[in-house]
C-alpha cells in the first residue's frame, strides 16, 4: 500500500517514513500543502497522513483541496490541537480520523490498518484483517502468509508486493503500478527489481504447489490469477 506522509518537521517525517516502510508500506514524504497537492496529482495514493500545521497551508485547507480534486481514499489528520471544534474541522474538511500528539507509532500503525481496511471493506465488502484467495491467505496483522495451510515465510518487500496482488486480484498490474505502490515515486520501474522480486515470491508461493497463481501478462506485467 502507497501513503503520502505531509509534515514539515524534518524529525517527525523521517520516523514516520522510516516506521511505516519497516511494516511494508511504500511512502513518499511532502514538507507543505501545496507540495502534498502536486505528489497526489502525479500518483495514486491509498491513504493520506496530514498534519494539520504546515508552513503554507492548513492541512484542513489541503485535504478540502485534495477532496475537491477527486481524491477518494482515507485521511488521518495529525495534530497538537485535540479540543473537539479541531476535530470537527478536520473531519468536516474530508478526514477520516484525527490523531492527537504525542502518539506511539502503534497507535498510529493500529489506526493506519483500519482505515486502509476499511477502504478494502468499501471495495470488496470485506472486513476480515486476512485477505484471501484460491487457497492462499495474508494475515495483515501478523504479517505472515499461507498456503493450502502452510506457513510461507517472506521478507517485508515480498508481503508488500504479494499484499498489492491480493488487494487486485484479477487484475493485471503493470510495472509502474506496482513500483509506485510497493516502492515509492522515486523507484525506477524500468529497472529489473521488480521482476527480482516477482521471481522471489514465486518460488514461495508458486513453485511448491500445483497450481500457479501469479501469471505474467505479456506487454502488461502481472496478475494474480488461478486460471490464465
Amino acid at each position: 500500500m502507497r501513503i503520502l506522509v505531509v509534515e514539515d518537521q524534518v524529525k517527525m517525517a523521517t520516523f514516520l517514513k522510516k516506521g511505516l516502510a519497516e511494516v511494508g508500506y511504500a511512502v513518499d514524504l511532502a514538507e507543505s500543502g501545496s507540495a502534498a497537492e502536486s505528489y497526489m496529482a502525479q500518483g495514486d495514493y491509498d491513504l493520506v497522513i496530514l498534519d494539520v500545521m504546515l508552513p503554507d497551508q492548513s492541512g484542513i485547507d489541503t485535504a478540502r483541496h485534495i477532496r475537491r480534486d477527486g481524491y477518494e481514499g482515507p485521511i488521518l489528520m495529525l495534530t497538537a490541537l485535540s479540543t473537539t471544534k479541531d476535530k470537527v474541522n478536520g473531519l468536516d474538511a474530508g478526514a477520516d480520523d484525527y490523531l492527537t500528539k504525542p502518539y506511539s507509532f502503534d497507535e498510529l500503525h493500529a489506526r493506519v490498518r483500519a482505515l486502509l481496511r476499511r477502504k478494502g471493506a468499501a471495495n470488496n465488502g470485506n472486513h476480515s484483517n486476512t485477505l484471501k484467495y484460491a487457497d492462499l491467505e495474508l494475515d495483515l496483522i501478523q504479517r505472515k502468509a499461507r498456503r493450502s495451510g502452510q506457513e510461507i515465510s517472506l521478507t517485508t518487500k515480498e508481503f508488500a508486493l504479494l499484499e498489492y496482488f491480493m488487494r487486485n486480484p484479477e487484475r493485471p498490474l503493470g510495472r509502474v503500478s506496482i513500483a509506485e505502490h510497493v516502492w515509492d515515486i522515486h523507484f525506477d520501474s524500468e529497472s529489473n527489481v521488480i521482476d527480482v522480486y516477482i521471481n522471489l515470491l514465486r518460488k514461495k508461493i508458486d513453485a511448491p504447489f500445483a497450481k500457479r497463481l501469479i501469471h505474467t501478462v505479456v506487454g502488461t506485467g502481472y496478475v494474480l490469477k488461478e486460471n490464465l
